[in-house]
């Protein structure tokens, strides 16, 4: 009986330390990933380009401007040549963007500042508010449609879809006007779009909305995903049988409840090679 209560308790003890670790300290435990990605027929200026991707930040009760501006510092230490956010700025409420507009403003990129609307910007955010807000905080917010990026001369595309669950989609739009052959860099929030994104001139999609899962576990991996983020959930995956690389970012902040186990809050350099 006592050896029986040793392992209740022992349990117990075990679960609220597992909690207290995953609301008080890996949820803050911001990781700076580096990672190459090979796009054939990268055109020779942007060989070597640095693309700062982040996502999901969820600015609310459980991530306040005093974190945002740690993110955004550490954003800046790496010196990135491109910036992408890929959605969901707000969690439930747009309360905090009038404060988050001049701490987003000093993110820098000698070649610009781009990024897309998640679910929750529609959602909760009123996504004219959130549009808006990134506008005024020095982004181009591109929805079915891209921006032409030119580098001692050679040519890149960055392109950005419409929010898949509460949006219309539209590559073809994105992509009108864009020669055979060019190189394209998507972003969309959610990371499932890859397998239709795939039948399309993409050289690469940059996602988030996963979280990576937010919660996962040894050997099981992740729990639970968000509808479209079940297929592509963290990392570098390929898509359309191997030809679309996809990058998929855990994100800063959390949803739902403010946790993260096994799986630390994420800012991506990716460079281009």
């Amino acid at each position: 009986m006592q050896k029986a209560a040793r392992w209740f308790f022992g349990a117990i003890g075990l679960g609220i330390a597992t909690t207290g670790y995953a609301y008080g300290v890996e949820r803050h435990r911001l990781e700076v990933v580096s990672q190459p990605v090979a796009i054939p027929d990268l055109p020779e200026q942007w060989k070597g380009v640095r693309i700062v991707h982040f996502s999901d930040l969820h600015l609310g009760h459980y991530l306040g401007v005093e974190e945002l501006e740690k993110v955004v510092d550490r954003i800046n230490e790496q010196q990135p040549d491109l910036i992408c956010f890929t959605g969901d700025l707000v969690d439930k409420s747009t309360r905090l963007l009038s404060s988050a507009i001049p701490i987003l403003a000093r993110l820098h990129a000698p070649l610009g500042k781009f990024a897309v609307l998640g679910n929750h910007d529609w959602r909760y955010g009123e996504q004219g508010i959130v549009r808006q807000a990134l506008l005024d905080s020095g982004f181009s917010v591109l929805i079915n449609e891209h921006i032409k990026l030119q580098k001692e001369g050679d040519t890149l595309f960055v392109a950005g879809m419409d929010n898949v669950l509460h949006g219309v989609p539209d590559p073809r739009k994105a992509l009108d006007g864009i020669a055979e052959g060019d190189t394209v860099i998507l972003l969309v929030h959610e990371p499932d779009f890859a397998e239709e994104a795939a039948k399309h001139p993409f050289a690469l999609q940059l996602s988030g909305h996963s979280h990576g899962g937010q919660v996962r576990l040894p050997l099981l991996g992740h729990v639970i995903t968000p509808p479209m983020g079940q297929k592509f959930v963290q990392g570098l995956q390929h898509a359309g049988d191997g030809k679309l690389p996809v990058y998929i970012n855990r994100g800063i902040g959390t949803t739902i409840l403010p946790v993260r186990l096994f799986c630390r809050p994420e800012i991506t350099v990716l460079t281009l090679v």
